[in-house]
């Protein structure tokens, strides 16, 4: 099945990616005018199944002058995955709309209804993944570590050239979070008897009953927020980097109204991305260190499964674990108030070629992921029921290192295309049951 997935997402790549030029004239080895590619959205996610669907991303190159740099990036998806996750999602970016801003607009509408949960502070959770079979005698249902997570985000960011390399970026938006528990009749309608999942208490469930989520925050809530920081980057490209560094430092505040204005909140994150060119520029070195940290006020558990950009190049930006944070590593694995993380990666090129006027490249990347609990969410209520008693820890090392490892294919279209297939493992059964992860997707995680 796996071989079945790769080879339909690369026959896709060549099959639609079309082009329409504005301008006859190119530079030898570059882009000018527009490049359309239409694209099926169909993909594969180890958390979150097969996609259906459709994308295209247009890029306007002008007279080819800035390639591989594009003047405009427009990008709009609709899809649905096998395991009830949409995406309905339109974004633009450039750095020429306003002369000497970087100006982003994000906007996206994404419905789970099996939205992984798998309690708080990593390892102080533990996780048992015969719990998840229909089969077991224990408590038969696939959906035990799932809840109801409906999200509607909207961004609008600008960065601006200090001097040299710094830059200050300023953003605002929202986030409209609808959280339940998972909704058993929606997901049984329309099937067979023996094919319906069992509605039984899940792990959300018993969360709320012993108080490790308050009633002011189990259901969602309405959250506009704005943030502000300096980048240095010193990157030869915008997109698929061959040298330099990316690094930002910026403040969160994020409000929060009625019952839920204790949330509140003001959080620091901090990331630094270098790429170290080798043998010519085709084999990069490339990693990323990060923390998201807490500073002021109090984080709902549901706001803890993000993480704050200054601004988007993904739909969506998980907390740790899953294939856009921790590949191979169980999505929100870990949910804390803060956080640290660190993806390490070797990006080889392996050989180039042209179709018509297109610049390809094949490559591999193998990497190793980790994270960790930096500050835990703090227990409110530490008497538990029976049943949930063998699923908290109070003794666990929450701090303890989550690892995985894994290696990828890449297919590059000029650069800016990039079809990611990435293969990944836990280095501990406790992150996750699946010994092997799949995620086929857009472009490098970093």
């Amino acid at each position: 099945m796996k071989t079945r997935v790769l080879s339909l997402s690369i026959a896709l790549l060549f099959a639609f990616g079309t082009q329409l030029k504005a301008q006859e004239s190119q530079p030898q080895e570059g882009r000018s005018g527009w490049t359309f590619g239409v694209l099926p959205s169909v993909s594969f996610d180890a958390d979150l199944g097969f996609q259906f669907g459709a994308l295209t991303n247009i890029y306007y190159f002008g007279d080819g002058s800035t390639y591989p740099d594009y003047l405009h990036s427009f990008y709009a998806e609709a899809a649905y995955t096998t395991r009830r996750y949409g995406v309905f999602r339109l974004s633009y970016d450039s750095k020429y709309l306003i002369p000497g801003y970087r100006t982003s607009v994000d906007v996206a509408y994404l419905p789970d209804a099996m939205c992984d949960f798998y309690g708080f502070n990593g390892y102080q959770t533990a996780y048992h993944s015969d719990w998840t079979d229909d089969a077991s005698d224990a408590y038969l249902t696939r959906a035990y570590y799932k809840m109801k997570r409906d999200l509607f985000k909207l961004n609008i960011d600008l960065q601006h050239n200090i001097a040299g390399n710094w830059y200050w970026n300023g953003g605002i938006g929202l986030f409209n979070y609808t959280i339940d528990r998972v909704d058993f009749e929606m997901l049984n309608k329309g099937k067979d008897d023996d094919k319906q999942l069992p509605d039984v208490p899940t792990l959300y469930d018993k969360y709320l009953v012993n108080g490790l989520i308050s009633a002011d925050e189990a259901n969602g809530g309405f959250h506009p927020y704005v943030h502000g920081g300096l980048t240095f980057d010193t990157r030869d490209r915008q997109q698929n980097p061959r040298k330099g560094i990316h690094a930002d430092a910026f403040l969160t505040y994020t409000g929060a109204f009625g019952d839920q204005s204790e949330f509140n909140n003001l959080r620091l994150n901090a990331a630094w991305r270098q790429y170290l060119p080798i043998l010519d520029r085709r084999i990069i070195f490339a990693y990323r260190l990060g923390t998201q940290l807490l500073l002021a006020g109090q984080s709902t558990f549901y706001q803890n499964t993000y993480m704050n950009q200054l601004y988007n190049q993904r739909v969506l930006y998980e907390g740790l674990g899953g294939g856009n944070s921790l590949r191979g590593i169980m999505r929100n694995r870990i949910l804390a108030d803060g956080f640290a993380y660190a993806n390490i990666e070797m990006r080889i090129q392996l050989f180039k070629f042209k179709i018509k006027k297109e610049n390809f490249y094949i490559g591999i990347n193998p990497f190793m992921d980790g994270g960790m609990v930096l500050q835990e969410r703090k227990f409110e209520n530490e008497i538990f029921t029976p049943d949930l008693a063998p699923e908290i820890d109070l003794d666990a090392d929450n701090h303890a290192l989550h690892l995985s490892a894994g290696c990828g294919l890449k297919v590059a279209m000029n650069d800016n295309f990039v079809l990611s297939v990435d293969w990944a493992t836990p280095l501990d059964k406790q992150d996750n049951g699946k010994l092997s992860n799949l995620y086929i997707k857009m472009g490098y995680m970093f």
